[in-house]
């Protein structure tokens, strides 16, 4: 087949774009599209019209058509298929098919057509691959510029960091100045005695040598420096090495500083403790606190039902006042949309529910008292099945295959518990290998991982306000299977089951204790298969 040109002109003839694949001059092309009007028969549904010497392949575009002219010895059903291509080009680089909109995308069109048919012949290129041609876009030169994003971000970090370190210095030496401790000291490292000591250093110079051997006293002195925020340094060379790498040089590194190798304590530091939930509102600790964890498994077919689903919870009560050590936690009724597969496992001291259906955790013996300053666990839950009510959120992936070797993959989630809310929403949808998507629309944000080839999809908050979003893409690929399996992950705030405290009282009493509550649940393994 041999594809002499392929034009756009209106009904009267008039060429409005062409671009010619053969040896061909303008008169000749005007006088083939003048004289093509006149051949197509009226009232008739056909797509081609021949000539003594030429093949007219067309469809119409509105008040345009758009045609392509070859040699009669062609294969129709090829030129028919180009023809479509040559269509689906058009539609999706113009807003409308009209003659201003073509001529103000008269450069893009004839880049494509190029594309498109090379010398006459066709090009082995979809719809997909011309507009990734057009865009010049590089998945290696992506790739660099992720690496180079992220050594910018860490030397950035590694300056601040170092910033911080030599204001710390800066202030130790103000403070063994005001003492009078390290002036023997200060006076050999600024050369100058003391009438030449300056409190404070005009540069945030690191000691010189000199000063890394002073007396015992200053390394005594000295020794808070080291820990604290200045252990954030980091704990491997390796790590330290890459980071001055991505600066250029190791300039940065003072060999006033050191890190250690020697393991770090026991003990971990506080922003390790709340990282389990640092995506979650704060809660701040009343005299009597109690915390409820959850942690939810479940795998849901792509068809929208549920495989199985695996449901873990604890509460923990923490007393820190003696005189309100004797209490009994009543909880919230069970909500009528969960069933009685939920099996609940008491503290052996605490009794067990009442068969009337009310929840008070208490203990057996009314005159022993919860423990004081120490974390209890009085409650457990379990559930295992297939109750489709316990599923806070749901997830509809549908890949669609479309007409050019590519798949339009339209994903949804909506949260099915309105009495929740979801922080830090990520679902991970994996691509075809070698490909790129390219996102029509979507809602939170998206962005690649590159690691694992994976499209991953990040909403920071999804509440009874803001319960539903989508996201759109097209790939191309050839395998529906390679979009699965979908990954879910997230940290709630509340109860899947709905295991609330409703009031604290005292045993005795009966009177009313202020509580805080600290609810949440996470999905430890959360797909779509």
């Amino acid at each position: 087949m041999v594809v002499l040109a392929a034009s756009i002109c209106t009904k009267g003839g008039k060429a409005v774009i062409s671009r010619q694949f053969r040896d061909m001059s303008r008169t000749r092309i005007d006088s083939l599209l003048a004289s093509f009007p006149k051949l197509i028969p009226p009232n008739t549904q056909h797509t081609s019209v021949e000539t003594a010497e030429v093949r007219y392949v067309y469809q119409l575009l509105e008040d345009l058509y758009i045609v392509l002219i070859t040699n009669k010895a062609s294969n129709i059903l090829q030129d028919i298929e180009t023809l479509h291509l040559f269509a689906r080009v058009v539609s999706d680089m113009c807003r409308s098919a009209d003659q201003r909109e073509i001529v103000k995308n008269s450069f893009e069109l004839l880049g494509a057509f190029d594309e498109i048919v090379s010398l006459g012949y066709r090009e082995q290129v979809n719809l997909m691959q011309v507009r990734s041609i057009l865009e010049m876009e590089s998945h290696e030169e992506k790739i660099q510029e992720i690496i180079a994003r992220n050594k910018e971000a860490e030397a950035k970090e590694e300056l601040k960091r170092r910033a911080k370190q030599l204001e710390m210095q800066r202030r130790e030496q103000q403070k063994r100045a005001a003492s009078g401790g390290g002036v023997s000291g200060s006076s050999s490292y600024l050369g100058g005695g003391i009438s030449g000591y300056s409190p404070v250093p005009q540069r945030f110079d690191a000691p010189s040598s000199p000063a890394r051997t002073a007396s015992p006293v200053s390394s005594s002195l000295r020794t808070p420096g080291f820990k604290g925020s200045g252990m954030k340094l980091g704990s491997k060379k390796t790590k330290q090495a890459e980071l001055l790498d991505a600066l250029g040089g190791s300039a940065l590194l003072s060999e006033d500083v050191s890190i250690p190798n020697t393991p770090a304590t026991s003990t971990p530091e506080p922003d390790v403790i709340k990282d389990t939930r640092s995506s979650l509102p704060a809660v701040t600790p009343e005299s009597v606190h109690i915390t409820t964890k959850e942690n939810i498994s479940l795998s849901l077919s792509r068809e929208g039902g549920l495989e199985s689903l695996e449901l873990k919870g604890d509460m923990n009560l923490h007393v820190s006042d003696l005189s309100l050590a004797k209490i009994a936690i009543t909880l919230l009724s069970a909500p009528s949309a969960f069933g009685q597969e939920l099996q609940f496992k008491q503290h052996p001291n605490v009794g067990k529910f009442s068969t009337s259906g009310e929840r008070i955790i208490a203990l057996k013996d009314a005159s022993r008292a919860f423990p004081v300053n120490q974390s209890l666990t009085v409650l457990k839950w379990r559930y295992t099945g297939k109750d489709e009510s316990y599923i806070p959120l749901s997830i509809n992936c549908w890949p669609t295959p479309s007409n050019d070797g590519a798949y339009d993959v339209n994903i949804e989630y909506e949260l099915e518990n309105e009495n929740v809310s979801l922080y830090n929403l990520i679902i991970s949808i994996p691509l075809p290998d070698n490909s790129l998507p390219t996102v029509a629309s979507h809602s939170g944000e998206w962005q690649l991982n590159l690691s694992d080839h994976h499209l991953d999809w990040t909403v920071p908050v999804v509440n009874a306000e803001n319960r539903s979003g989508s996201l759109e893409f097209s790939v191309s690929g050839s395998d529906v299977n390679a979009f699965f399996p979908v990954r879910v992950s997230f940290v709630g705030l509340g109860s899947t089951v709905g295991i609330r405290v409703a009031s604290v009282s005292r045993v005795d009493s009966g009177e009313i204790v202020v509580f805080s509550e600290d609810a949440s649940f996470v999905a430890d393994d959360y797909r779509v298969v």
